[in-house]
């Protein structure tokens, strides 16, 4: 059976924001993380050193290859024992508006987005999928996506283009893997107040995009990692499959 905590998580993009917040709901619930950040190991270390509990590890890896996501999981089942949960969180999400980028700068960041939003996601899942299954448990599987990929994101299409097919990956291994004991979700949230984008958020942009949602804020990160928590419980089984809405109402769909 599918334990409920004490269990062994890793989180892609854990160096802050939205990856932080997530790492600490799993370690205040008992879990041991594996904290991951691509380059920002300054960062990754403030992460760890704040988490509650004990036998957490760092990893760092490149996402934007293959190697650097077989690595990445070998790394955490050496310093963890095995991998129980895997949250896919890391992301690239640059600008690149189509009527004022180049053609090279739009060919590198469609690259860059589908090599570690999607491809990074698809990695990690496969490789961390065949350590759930070996280990006889079950496993979850949860992916951050985005409103993004139902709105459209006109300055950062490369964005709502590759958390789109990170939502369509997700249901494919939610049935692929449920034989498993395997649930897999996705979150789709709207705006977070991160570092990241703090700079968006003062002025008179920060106030349209607050009053996007009824609520009239944005979404805090621990808001999300609750999500993410719950989705990789024992109780969320039945939920493998979904696309979690966390947008206050900000854009609704049918």
């Amino acid at each position: 059976m599918f334990a409920a905590t004490g269990r062994r998580v890793l989180v892609s993009g854990a160096s802050r924001g939205l990856g932080r917040a997530v790492a600490a709901a799993f370690a205040a619930h008992g879990d041991r993380v594996a904290v991951h950040y691509g380059t920002r190991r300054a960062d990754a270390e403030a992460t760890l050193a704040a988490l509650p509990g004990t036998g957490h590890a760092l990893v760092g890896a490149d996402l934007a290859t293959a190697e650097g996501a077989r690595e990445l999981v070998q790394d955490t089942v050496a310093a963890l024992g095995g991998i129980d949960v895997l949250v896919n969180n890391a992301a690239v999400n640059t600008p690149h508006p189509p009527a004022d980028t180049t053609y090279a700068e739009w060919t590198a960041a469609w690259q860059a987005h589908v090599a570690v939003n999607l491809l990074g996601t698809a990695h990690l899942s496969h490789l961390a999928t065949r350590h759930m299954i070996d280990q006889g448990t079950g496993g979850r599987i949860v992916n951050i996506g985005s409103r993004g990929a139902f709105r459209g994101e006109p300055d950062h299409p490369a964005y709502g283009a590759t958390k789109a097919a990170v939502h369509a990956l997700g249901q494919s291994l939610a049935v692929a893997l449920a034989p498993h004991g395997i649930a897999v979700a996705s979150v789709a949230p709207g705006f977070i107040d991160t570092d990241r984008v703090a700079h968006r958020l003062t002025g008179a942009e920060g106030e349209a995009i607050r009053a996007q949602s009824p609520f009239g804020r944005v979404a805090e990160p621990a808001e999300i990692a609750a999500a993410v928590l719950w989705l990789a419980s024992p109780d969320a089984q039945w939920s493998s499959g979904t696309v979690l809405d966390l947008n206050g109402a900000s854009y609704l769909r049918t």
